[in-house]
């Protein structure tokens, strides 16, 4: 007899479901009460952090400053990404799977070990300088860690191989006679790359992009690490709001601010995307 897999996996799937939106709601239920310090808040409810959160400028600045960083993020990888995936999908299928398996093992490795790494050959001692500086190109070394330049670096670094993963499945799925055709028609590789790929692979770029984007805005671990603490970004403010300042309230309020946002950009972003595909099927 068969085992009845969704009242097998109800449970689970249930318990997981409460810990996951239940931990949340505790959390930023606290964004509309008022802190009274020492990590204690009152028993009204009220707007007093949410009015906070939006109008003052320090957290306005923030979430600005979040937001480009994290759309850098998204352009630079995505420059670099998408001709790796686009070389590694036109493969022979055991090269693929070698550098897909490379890709794969290396987003194993923790966020804190990469960030750490970063921090070592691009610190002011660390071999980049050193060399620069060995090689006449540079006379004082060049400052990475805590700026925005290498919070960028850094997210991005990571971000690499989730795109190129994410790019690569949509890429093979565009089949090569489209781009044989287009050839033999007298279109080049670069007009083929450009008219036949990017247009058909757009429904992933867009995909992959809203993913990092919201990878990034959330990024804790890097800004606090490579920003070394002048960077900054919403998470990073949050943070601090909670251990320095304990106001538990305050920070339940930015990170409603903060989910609020994310959820506005993905949903305008999916909508554009959408209408614009609309037109174009509509004109051709």
């Amino acid at each position: 007899m068969k085992a009845n897999w969704v009242v097998v996996l109800a449970p689970p799937f249930l318990v997981c479901m409460t810990l996951l939106f239940g931990t949340q709601y505790v959390f930023l239920q606290l964004g509309f009460f008022r802190d009274l310090g020492i990590g204690q808040v009152g028993t009204e409810l009220e707007l007093f952090n949410y009015i906070r959160a939006f109008t003052e400028p320090f957290f306005l600045n923030a979430l600005r400053l979040n937001f480009v960083l994290a759309v850098a993020v998204v352009a630079i990888t995505l420059i670099v990404a998408y001709p790796i995936a686009y070389i590694v999908a036109r493969m022979t299928p055991k090269w693929s799977i070698v550098f897909l398996t490379a890709m794969v093992v290396s987003s194993f490795v923790s966020i804190v070990i990469k960030v750490l790494g970063i921090i070592i050959i691009f610190g002011a001692d660390g071999p980049v300088n050193r060399f620069l500086r060995w090689t006449g190109i540079i006379e004082e070394q060049i400052l990475v860690i805590g700026t925005k330049s290498g919070v960028i670096m850094g997210l991005t670094h990571l971000g690499i191989a989730f795109m190129v993963m994410m790019l690569f499945s949509v890429i093979q799925s565009i089949p090569r006679s489209l781009e044989e055709a287009a050839e033999i028609h007298g279109a080049s590789r670069w007009r083929v790359f450009w008219r036949v790929v990017i247009p058909l692979s757009m429904p992933g770029v867009v995909s992959a992009s809203l993913l990092l984007f919201n990878i990034a805005m959330g990024a804790f671990v890097s800004a606090v690490l490579l920003g070394g603490g002048k960077v900054m970004t919403l998470p990073v403010v949050i943070q601090r709001t909670i251990l320095l300042y304990t106001e538990y309230g305050m920070a339940a309020a930015l990170s409603g601010m903060l989910m609020l946002f994310v959820f506005a950009v993905n949903i305008v972003s999916v909508v554009a995307v959408t209408r614009m595909r609309a037109a174009r099927f509509a004109v051709t």
